[in-house]
């Protein structure tokens, strides 16, 4: 299990407040990493950081929006002093999409997702690279994307489309910043439930006719995504990179 110790690492978790950010920060904590979660909500990253340290990890919050790029900025220099290093950067913080038909959608309503999902994924990963390229030694990053990258997604047009730009974007990265060591990946989700998918899961016409395409017969839950994350960020996958990795319960294949 040597592959997968993290102990001397430190990972940084976008919205690593809740749901599957959180669930793959547990997952890090766990095998020894120490991490810095970024969140809006004070409350909640104070909550996630008690989690992390009981589980015998180190962990730190940043109060930090994604949107801005002043507050990457401010929570990369925040989490250098806090630990010294950066060796991983999962960009899990996103926004889901709402139930507005497409000729009925607004340019402020696609503006605030592509905001979120992508520009705020550049930001942060920019900001971890430059770090890891002037350190040396490597990293990882992962970004979360999402199974609707590659399907259709009816009234979710503008998330479909910034969950398709990351898959295209950590694989430009990669290609890019393979000479420095850094890996980069996109994990793609398929049906969880978490907070984002609460009204839509509550719908029985929905359960009907979507829960009988997933071959192993349930929702994901964010737990589900601990390991992935591991894997990610430590030596087992140092040869695995510009991938797009779908964790959906064989949703994508039936």
């Amino acid at each position: 299990m040597e592959l997968f110790d993290l102990a001397g690492r430190v990972a940084i978790v976008t919205g690593g407040n809740g749901g599957i950010g959180l669930a793959m920060a547990e997952g890090l904590a766990g095998a020894g990493a120490s991490v810095c979660i970024w969140g809006r909500n004070e409350a909640k990253n104070s909550a996630a950081v008690q989690r992390l340290l009981a589980l015998g990890g180190d962990a730190h919050a940043v109060v930090a929006d994604v949107r801005s790029e002043d507050e990457i900025v401010a929570a990369v220099r925040e989490t250098l002093r806090r630990f010294g290093r950066i060796d991983a950067c999962l960009a899990n913080a996103g926004v889901g999409a709402g139930a507005t038909r497409f000729t009925d959608m607004t340019l402020v309503e696609w503006r605030d997702v592509v905001q979120v999902n992508l520009d705020g994924v550049f930001l942060t990963f920019r900001e971890a690279v430059r770090h890891m390229v002037d350190r040396g030694g490597g990293g990882s990053l992962v970004v979360t994307s999402s199974v609707a990258s590659q399907f259709g997604m009816p009234r979710g047009q503008h998330y479909a489309a910034t969950k398709a730009a990351v898959n295209a974007l950590v694989r430009s990265i990669a290609v890019e910043h393979g000479r420095n060591g850094i890996r980069a990946n996109a994990v793609l989700p398929g049906w969880v439930e978490t907070s984002m998918t609460e009204e839509t899961f509550s719908s029985k016409r929905f359960e009907e006719r979507v829960l009988p395409r997933i071959p192993l017969g349930r929702w994901g839950r964010p737990d589900d995504f601990a390991g992935i994350a591991v894997y990610l960020v430590s030596d087992a996958s140092r040869w695995h990179t510009a991938d797009t990795i779908v964790i959906d319960g064989g949703y994508s294949v039936y």
